[in-house]
């Protein structure tokens, strides 16, 4: 096993590779998820229990052929900001389960009738900048946790940046065996000592913390106004979901919209949140962090997923650990989310090359090179209360071409069609 390069979908692994792998995965999605929940002035430990809950659900309803950690959503940050400032968090938690419910109703009719329609809505042109924008978009999140875009740029912050993100790097290069597949582990521990050693970690709130705490467990309340506002994320968050399946199904080699089926994994990603809304908790989504780390260590064992989920239910319950966790410096999580976002971005790059995209089309050049800009650009489009940029903006407008494209064909107006 220590040999292996790498570790497939449906491998076990050994208890003393699988406790340090999990550690490293439940590190990899706790800087960012933890930061949905101090936004909406609620504790992270119900977001930790329920995250390793429904990685766990997913895991199951997916028939453990889907490699992913649900994480805490980013998608819901603004709508359901309007409607805790109106109405207060509780009815935030009705919003967050009717969207949920009705993301899976979405993925019921997924599974009616089949998904070929992404071919046609998101052919390979538009998926690969789509997903490349997934972890491009995150650069300045970054660079900002890294401490690099501050008016004054602190020297003890570049210090601990650049440890963590070398020894990552490095450590992806020369590490053998057993440590090759944990260098992002190795890499955060490195920072954490580096943070240390030049004075930035404080510990008086772990010391202040409670040993055993239990999560802050609540119920939801409905209002319609509070649920029309929410609802719209329905589409950020299946384009993401989609974008993040393709992405994992070219880091772990097999086409998981065909199995275990998009449906299965949709319907476990907005399950979860329903779920999560019912007791208190943020909505789901899966990890694009921890998709970077499968994609580092080609470690894509379903089992060292669900032991992250188990030490996440473990440390909900830990108030003194999770606190300790929630001590790591941001340089910290800036040097790791650097290596990891990028990767992100270079799978969809590699959806291009793998896909063998002909750019002498037209349809090609025009699509990549219109996602790329609307992605980057910076323009947003509101509808309502809900805004749409970045990756998620992008997504729709490469739907919208590629359907375009797909009547243009039909009509037999287009000059570069295959069969013409």
């Amino acid at each position: 096993m220590e040999n292996k390069r790498i570790i497939q979908v449906e491998e076990k692994v050994p208890f003393k590779l699988l406790v340090p792998l999990s550690v490293q995965h439940m590190f990899a999605m706790f800087g960012a998820s933890v930061v949905v929940p101090f936004a909406f002035g609620i504790n992270p430990a119900v977001v930790l229990f329920m995250n390793g809950v429904g990685t766990l659900l997913f895991i199951l309803i997916t028939k453990g052929k889907a490699p992913a950690y649900l994480g805490s959503s980013f998608a819901f940050l603004a709508p359901a900001g309007v409607v805790i400032e109106n109405w207060g968090y509780s009815y935030a938690l009705g919003g967050f389960v009717v969207v949920g419910f009705l993301g899976c109703i979405l993925a019921l009719l997924i599974y009616k009738f089949g998904s070929d329609w992404i071919n046609v809505v998101l052919p390979p042109a538009a998926m690969g900048p789509v997903v490349a924008l997934i972890g491009l978009e995150l650069a300045g999140t970054a660079a900002s946790n890294a401490g690099l875009l501050a008016e004054t740029i602190d020297i003890k912050n570049v210090i601990v940046f650049l440890v963590t993100l070398l020894t990552a790097v490095l450590g992806s290069v020369v590490f053998r065996k057993f440590l090759s597949v944990i260098p992002i582990l190795i890499a955060v521990i490195a920072g954490y000592v580096a943070a240390l050693l030049c004075g930035i970690v404080d510990f008086s709130a772990v010391a202040d913390a409670p040993f055993f705490s239990l999560p802050n467990f609540s119920a939801p309340k409905f209002k319609w106004e509070a649920i029309v506002i929410i609802l719209p994320v329905l589409l950020v968050i299946a384009s993401e979901h989609i974008g993040h399946q393709i992405v994992t199904s070219k880091i772990v080699g097999r086409d998981l919209l065909k199995d275990p089926g998009l449906h299965r994994s949709l319907f476990a990603d907005n399950f979860s949140t329903m779920l999560s809304g019912m007791i208190g908790s943020v909505p789901t989504t899966t990890y694009g962090e921890n998709i970077g780390v499968m994609a580092m260590t080609k470690v894509y064992s379903v089992y060292v997923i669900g032991g992250a989920a188990v030490l996440s239910i473990i440390c909900s319950f830990i108030g003194k650990m999770t606190t300790l966790i929630d001590t790591m410096p941001d340089p910290v999580i800036g040097g790791i989310s650097f290596l990891l976002y990028g990767m992100i971005g270079t799978s969809g790059i590699r959806i291009l090359v793998d896909s063998k995209v002909d750019y002498s089309r037209s349809r090609n050049m025009a699509m990549t090179s219109v996602i790329f800009v609307v992605g980057l650009s910076g323009i947003n489009v509101q509808f309502g209360s809900i805004q749409l940029s970045g990756m998620v903006l992008a997504c729709v407008v490469g739907m919208l071409m590629g359907l375009m494209f797909f009547v243009l064909d039909k009509l037999k107006l287009t000059n570069d069609r295959e069969d013409s």
